[in-house]
């Protein structure tokens, strides 16, 4: 779900998608799913027909018929489905650190240079299919591409600190100075010897109490949060790469820092205010409207024709509409506060039981 690279790599991860591994046999699930298996959480979810939920494998609640169950590969196939997740065992929450997962992921926060092969994936005991389904699951791209990304991301940093090019070429995985500097070139758009003026969009996940979503952030600021399942999210992230003319990359910033506290303390109740930088880009009109959405107190809401009233275009609902569900800052710039006249929810990107959640914890603790 974050973006592709650029050229050959965005052709590499193109290709790589083209590999994702088939689920389990249906009699291998069905055993998995009746005996609560936790060593398949993580690799398909159940949706129950009767419930209309979906469940990880693992969940502890009262078994269905089995003719009334279906499995998908993603949670992201079950919301598409139509199913809700189940409220007893949350598969939308932790899925980013799975517990089969765990060890990789900090030998990678310990060693983000070091270049990982599906040999050294084995020396941690998980299977690289496995690991390869998770990470397209999650962000879009091969655990190999989001460590690739990574490298980048530390590549830039170090040279704009001063490291030489022998020493960055060499010391983030990269066999031969001639392939770091191709990758260099295709991702950033100028070669190694210019990093200072080569700008890119540093991403992450970021767990929240109803499931995962991607964050986003420049050296100006905060330019993205969305929900990971949002059927918009690709075109999104193509359309604001583009407009900020920067690509995507796997990583950490201090902006991403910032906002991982603040939204821990605004879902606690005890945030009301965002603090972050923001960055947003798109057509004179949405920025007129999302300016306008950053007014809209915490805990109240406002319907479409009163926020195309605020902006001067009175009648321009619809546009307004638009322009809302363009907004790729959500809740920070917070449309989910906008309802339709007669007080109904409305549409909202990341789900209307999102928007009834957000809008009900605000309520709660409006002060």
């Amino acid at each position: 779900m974050i973006a592709s690279m650029s050229g050959t790599q965005r052709h590499i991860e193109n290709q790589d998608s083209l590999f994702t591994p088939a689920l389990p046999s249906r009699a291998e699930m069905e055993r998995a799913f009746f005996a609560s298996d936790a060593g398949y959480d993580g690799i398909f979810v159940t949706g129950v027909r009767t419930t209309g939920i979906f469940c990880r494998p693992s969940c502890r609640a009262r078994k269905p018929l089995v003719e009334n169950i279906e499995f998908f590969g993603t949670v992201r196939e079950a919301l598409f489905a139509g199913y809700r997740p189940c409220l007893r065992c949350r598969p939308l929450v932790g899925d980013a650190t799975p517990g089969w997962l765990s060890p990789l992921l900090d030998a990678v926060d310990k060693e983000p240079n070091r270049r990982f092969r599906d040999s050294d994936l084995h020396a941690f005991d998980v299977d690289p299919a496995r690991v390869r389904r998770f990470f397209l699951d999650r962000y879009g791209m091969t655990f190999h591409a989001y460590c690739r990304g990574r490298r980048l991301a530390g590549a830039i940093r170090q040279l704009r600190e001063g490291e030489t090019l022998d020493e960055v070429a060499l010391g983030t995985g990269w066999e031969s100075h001639s392939g770091f500097r191709d990758a260099f070139t295709r991702t950033f758009g100028l070669p190694p010897g210019r990093a200072e003026n080569a700008a890119c969009v540093i991403t992450t996940a970021i767990e929240t109490p109803f499931g995962p979503m991607i964050a986003g952030a420049t050296d100006e600021g905060l330019c993205l949060l969305e929900f990971t399942d949002r059927r918009m999210l690709e075109a999104q992230l193509k359309r604001l790469s583009g407009l900020l003319k920067q690509p995507m990359v796997p990583g950490e910033h201090r902006f991403l820092a910032d906002l991982r506290k603040e939204l821990t303390r605004y879902f606690a109740g005890g945030l009301q205010d965002f603090t972050v930088p923001l960055v947003y880009r798109g057509t004179p009109f949405e920025e007129r409207v999302w300016r306008e959405l950053s007014r809209i107190p915490y805990g109240e809401t406002i319907s479409y024709a009163q926020l195309a009233e605020r902006i001067g275009a009175p009648n321009g609902q619809r546009a307004v509409g638009r322009a809302n569900g363009m907004n790729r800052i959500a809740i920070v710039i917070p449309c989910h506060r906008v309802v339709n006249a007669d007080g109904k929810l409305g549409g909202y990107g990341g789900g209307l039981w999102r928007k009834h959640w957000l809008l009900d914890l605000e309520r709660r603790h409006r002060t």
